[in-house]
C-alpha cells in the first residue's frame, strides 16, 4: 500500500507534519482523517475479506476520530459494527467530534462498557491510543487491551498498536497485540526496533497523498538500511584485492566461535583469512575450511608477523574472559587497524574503556548494558538512545543487535528489516561479526559494511529460515547462504 518510506520519524515529528499537511489550502484536517479511515477500511477489505462483523474500540483524540470514520465507512458497506468509546462522547473534540457525528449519522451506536460488547466478531480495529502516549497505560484502557489480547480474532491496529511507543519501541506497561498495523503518513521510529516486531504484525503504509515537500521539512536523523549492492569484481581481480581478514578468539571450549566468524569471512568475499587461536584449536582450523590459515597464540608475540600481513580484525568471537584473553587484550586494544569489536571483546572493552575512530562495536543488549555500565532493561527502554550513547562514548559505528538491529554513527542511525526470530540461537553473533569484517576488508568503509552487514546477514537467515524453518536454526546453516547473498 503505496511506496515505503526511509526515512523514520519521531512521534513528535509526525505530529509536526500532519499540522503543516493540515495548513495546505487543499485539505483540511477531517479530510485527512477521512482519507486514514478509507485507507483503514480497505486494508480490512484487502487483507481480511471474510471479516464482516467488526468491533471498533476507540478512545480520545484524532486516533479515536480514525476509527468511527471506519466503522461509519464500515456500516455504509454492510457491515456489522459495534463500537466501544473509552470516553464520554462530550469529551470528543474537533474533527474527533465531527468524526462520531459521522458514525451516528451512518446508524452507529456506541458502548461504553465492556462487558457489553458481543464476542462474535471476526476482527478488533484498535483506535484506543495514538502516537501521543507518554506515561504507563492504566485503568480501563488497560483492562480494554488486555480484553483485546484474550480475543481469538485478528487486530488491526490503526497508526500504531496502542501502548506501544511511537519513539522506542518500548511497551508502555501494555499493549495491544496487533495482527496488522497501518501507519500513515510516515514511518514511526518505534515501529521498526525491538519489542514493536511482536505487536505490529504484519506493517502497511498510506501515505494519503501528503506532498513529499511537506514531509521533506522535518529532517529525520533515522532511516532504513537500503539492499546493499556491492561492488562488481573486475576480471582482473586477485585475493590482494579483497583484504586479509584476521579473527581472534576461540579459548578452550568456544573454538567454534572463532571458526565460524572466519568462515563467514570467507564465505562472504575476503581475499584472505587467518585465525588467531589457541594452539590446539589452530591445529583443527583446517579441518573446519581447508581455507582457513590458522595460527597459535599464546603470547602477544605470537601475533606480531600476522598484524603485518592483516587488513582487518575481528575480535571477541569465543575468547572468553579469562586469563588467555587478558593477556593478549592490552596489544589488541592499542591497534589502529580497522577493527570489528564482538563478543568478550566487548566485555574486556567494558572493563578498560578506549575510544577509536576505527572500529566497529557489535553488542546485543546485554553487552551494551556493560558497556554503559547500566541494566539491560534499561538499554531495552529506548534503542534509539542506548546506541547513539555507545558510539559518543567509544567512537566509531555502533552496531545494537536484536530484532530491528541499529547501526549508529554519529548523529545519524539506521534500522534493519531483514532477519527473523530463528536467529537467536548460538554462533549468529559469531557470523555476524565475521562477515562485517569481510565486507570491511573489501575497501568498504566502516558505515557502509556495518549497514551492509546486518542487512546481508539477517537476509541470508532469511533465505535459511525459508529453506529449513526457524525453529532450530543454526548459525552454520546461515553461513550456507552467505556466498549467495552477497552475489
Amino acid at each position: 500500500m503505496h511506496t515505503i518510506p526511509t526515512q523514520l520519524y519521531s512521534a513528535q515529528q509526525a505530529r509536526d507534519i500532519d499540522r503543516m499537511a493540515q495548513e495546505l489550502p487543499s485539505i483540511t484536517g477531517f479530510q485527512l482523517m477521512t482519507k486514514v479511515a478509507e485507507a483503514g477500511f480497505k486494508a480490512i477489505q484487502d487483507h481480511y475479506p471474510a471479516a464482516k462483523r467488526l468491533t471498533v474500540v476507540c478512545g480520545a483524540g484524532n486516533n479515536a476520530g480514525d476509527g468511527y470514520l471506519i466503522a461509519a465507512i464500515a456500516l455504509k458497506a454492510g457491515y456489522s459494527v459495534q463500537l466501544l468509546s473509552l470516553i464520554a462522547e462530550i469529551k470528543l473534540q474537533g474533527d474527533a467530534a465531527l468524526a462520531k457525528q459521522a458514525y451516528i449519522e451512518a446508524g452507529g451506536s456506541i458502548f461504553q462498557e465492556l462487558q457489553k460488547l458481543d464476542t462474535t466478531t471476526d476482527l478488533v480495529v484498535d483506535a484506543l491510543l495514538g502516537t501521543g502516549l507518554d506515561r504507563a497505560v492504566s485503568g480501563v484502557f488497560a483492562q480494554t487491551i488486555a480484553y483485546i489480547n484474550t480475543l481469538a480474532v485478528p487486530v488491526l491496529a490503526v497508526d500504531i498498536p496502542s501502548g506501544l511507543n511511537a519513539d522506542t519501541g518500548n511497551i508502555m506497561g501494555c499493549a495491544v497485540v496487533a495482527d496488522l498495523t497501518i501507519t500513515f503518513i510516515v514511518y514511526k521510529q518505534g515501529l521498526l526496533t525491538g519489542l514493536a516486531a511482536d505487536y505490529c504484525g504484519t506493517l502497511i503504509f498510506a501515505d494519503l497523498e501528503v506532498p513529499d515537500s511537506i514531509v521533506q521539512m522535518a529532517l529525520s536523523s533515522v532511516q532504513l538500511i537500503a539492499p546493499p549492492k556491492l561492488a562488481e569484481r573486475k576480471a582482473s581481480a586477485h585475493k590482494g584485492h579483497f583484504g586479509h581478514v584476521l579473527v581472534v578468539g576461540g579459548d578452550y571450549g568456544y573454538a567454534g566461535a572463532v571458526h565460524l566468524a572466519a568462515a563467514a569471512a570467507l564465505n562472504s568475499g575476503a581475499g584472505l583469512v587467518s585465525v588467531a587461536t589457541r594452539k590446539e584449536h589452530a591445529l583443527q582450523t583446517h579441518l573446519f575450511s581447508p581455507e582457513l590459515m590458522g595460527h597459535g597464540l599464546e603470547h602477544t608475540s605470537d601475533i606480531a608477523t600476522l598484524l603485518k600481513k592483516a587488513t582487518v580484525l575481528v575480535l571477541g568471537p569465543g575468547m572468553a574472559q579469562g586469563d588467555w584473553a587478558k593477556k593478549i587484550w592490552p596489544r589488541l586494544i592499542t591497534l589502529d587497524l580497522p577493527r570489528v569489536i564482538d563478543a568478550d571483546a566487548l566485555n574486556l572493552l567494558a572493563r578498560t574503556p578506549a575510544y577509536s575512530d576505527n572500529w566497529i562495536l557489535t553488542p546485543h543488549p546485554g553487552e551494551a548494558a556493560r558497556l554503559l555500565q547500566c541494566s539491560t532493561s534499561d538499554i531495552l527502554q529506548n534503542r534509539y538512545a542506548a546506541v547513539r550513547k555507545i558510539q559518543k562514548q567509544y567512537g566509531g559505528v555502533c552496531v545494537l543487535k536484536g530484532a530491528g538491529t541499529l547501526v549508529c554513527a554519529g548523529d545519524k542511525v539506521y534500522v534493519n528489516t531483514t532477519g527473523n526470530p530463528g536467529m537467536a540461537s548460538g554462533g549468529m553473533g559469531d557470523v555476524l561479526a565475521g562477515l562485517i569484517g569481510s565486507i570491511l576488508a573489501q575497501n568498504y568503509s566502516l558505515l557502509d559494511a556495518a549497514q551492509q552487514g546486518v542487512y546481508l546477514h539477517g537476509l541470508a537467515a532469511d533465505k535459511a529460515a525459508t529453506s529449513q524453518g526457524q525453529r532450530g536454526l543454526r548459525a552454520s546453516q546461515v553461513l550456507q547462504f552467505l556466498t549467495e547473498v552477497v552475489n
